[in-house]
């Protein structure tokens, strides 16, 4: 059984519910048809009901058993709004914004799908079909927020390579690829942990995680490889019972001949199959190069370190890729 497969599988015993904020988007819509029909979630979907309806019979898609909801017209309305205004009041954000103000930002389908979430309506969010990512970490950070004693949100992307040995069995958490530009030690510290913990829920396995740079263990001298170095020590420090190690190369992190030549006897190098990149640049050219040459599966940017599970999209994503991320964000909550 291949890993996706088996997400879905547990996804379909966990019963979450999931809402979609972009319920107008044809390809949600038909990802929301073949979610409830093979019962990977339950679905709410945030639109025009005659819209979506319309959008349905084209598609040929059965809406039995999804539940729809216009925002403006919806009773929960008030309450969301009211909840939204003293939210922000209580951190010091309302100054200039009316009561009128946030029932008009709650009308947006993100931040009320987030407020769904929020309140416990519904257990997650998949949205970034028609919005940024910014658009969807913006709401996310406002409406739900980080999970206690979290400072970061970062971000990783669920790897499967073919035919690939590294790893498991081809499998990798690529993290931060596509949240944190320039990360600060501490924040790339918070990134390892939280990847670290996802790799436990996505991976069936333990985690090994590699802190990489352009160097392995000081064949450079660099200050972006001391960050490195000092993320790794935060880590060790809080966290003395994760396998972690780095500054690595990748192909020490991952691949056990190379691992042997440049750093003999050391337990991680060679084995790793959660990869902390040192920013962003690094992390999200690495993701789309394994996407494209490889011919890797990539899922997300999955959000890591909110309260609750919010999840985004590629704006270019197929259906099946918005069905994928539905059974790992239910598998998160």
């Amino acid at each position: 059984m291949d890993l996706m497969t088996n997400i879905i599988n547990k996804a379909k015993g966990s019963a979450k519910t999931i809402v979609l904020p972009e319920g107008e988007e044809e390809r949600v819509v038909e990802a929301a048809g073949k979610i409830t029909a093979d019962k990977i979630a339950k679905i709410v979907l945030l639109g025009d009901e005659s819209k979506i309806a319309k959008i349905a019979a084209g598609q040929k898609v059965s809406l039995k058993n999804i539940e729809i909801i216009n925002p403006r017209n919806s009773k929960d309305l008030k309450n969301y709004t009211e909840e939204f205004y003293n939210l922000r009041k209580a951190k010091r954000k309302a100054k200039g914004l009316t009561s009128e103000e946030a029932g008009k930002i709650m009308l947006n389908p993100l931040y009320f799908g987030c407020m769904m979430v929020r309140q416990g309506r519904v257990d997650g969010l998949v949205g970034g079909s028609v919005n940024t990512t910014a658009d969807t970490v913006r709401a996310a950070l406002s409406v739900v927020g980080l999970k206690a004693g979290q400072a970061t949100l970062s971000g990783f992307f669920l790897m499967i390579v073919p035919d690939c040995e590294y790893g498991e069995k081809g499998a990798f958490i690529f993290a931060d690829c596509g949240v944190i530009p320039d990360p600060s030690a501490r924040q790339l510290a918070a990134i390892a942990v939280s990847s670290a913990e996802n790799a436990r829920i996505f991976l069936n396995t333990g985690p090994v995680v590699a802190m990489l740079s352009f160097s392995t263990k000081g064949s450079a001298q660099h200050p972006s490889i001391d960050k490195v170095k000092e993320a790794l020590e935060i880590v060790k420090k809080n966290n003395p019972e994760l396998l972690i190690d780095g500054e690595f190369q990748v192909d020490a992190a991952i691949v056990p001949s190379v691992a042997r030549i440049k750093t003999p006897g050391n337990k991680i190098a060679g084995q790793a199959n959660v990869l902390i990149f040192p920013d962003l640049n690094s992390g999200n050219i690495a993701y789309k190069l394994t996407q494209r040459l490889a011919k890797a599966q990539a899922y997300g940017p999955i959000l890591q370190g909110l309260a609750k599970p919010v999840n985004d999209l590629s704006r270019g994503c197929s259906a099946e890729d918005i069905v994928n991320v539905t059974a790992i964000t239910a598998m998160q909550c």
